[in-house]
């Protein structure tokens, strides 16, 4: 199996309701799962988040909230290493494009970027927890 095929199939199992899925051919394996596991997830091969451009995934949003919604199922980091500041908190001023938080899974990380202008009104979301896909990560208010 081609890696872009990976990556295509991938997206769509984030994207759908399917919570398990497992492909065993000809010594290629795969086994993705939505479910909470304790045990840690195996790699063999390490892929940038986004695309050929480095571009991550555009988060899902919610125009009538200013909510800013999980595009992917994974683990949430408010800030880029666990000894700096949080990306954002509460009252602070973010811009379209500014990077509000990251996500990680299957380690690939995904940044987060707030597609508005805004102030950030509520963090809904814990360091280090795990998010659904559409799962509200903030809420910013809009032309503040």
């Amino acid at each position: 199996m081609e890696f872009d095929d990976i990556q295509k199939l991938m997206t769509g199992f984030e994207h759908s309701s399917t919570r398990e899925l497992k492909i065993d051919d000809h010594g290629f394996h795969l086994y993705l799962s939505k479910n909470n596991q304790l045990a840690p997830v195996k790699v063999e091969k390490q892929v940038n988040a986004g695309d050929e451009n480095g571009a991550a995934e555009k988060p899902a949003t919610d125009s009538n909230t200013g909510a800013i919604k999980a595009p992917l199922v994974g683990t949430v980091y408010l800030q880029p290493k666990p000894d700096q500041p949080a990306y954002v908190k509460v009252g602070d001023h973010v811009h379209k494009g500014d990077v509000v938080c990251v996500i990680e899974a299957m380690k690939m990380i995904t940044e987060v970027k707030s597609d508005r202008d805004g102030v950030v009104k509520s963090i809904d979301v814990e360091n280090g927890d795990l998010v659904e896909f559409n799962q509200s990560l903030f809420t910013i208010s809009e032309g503040e």
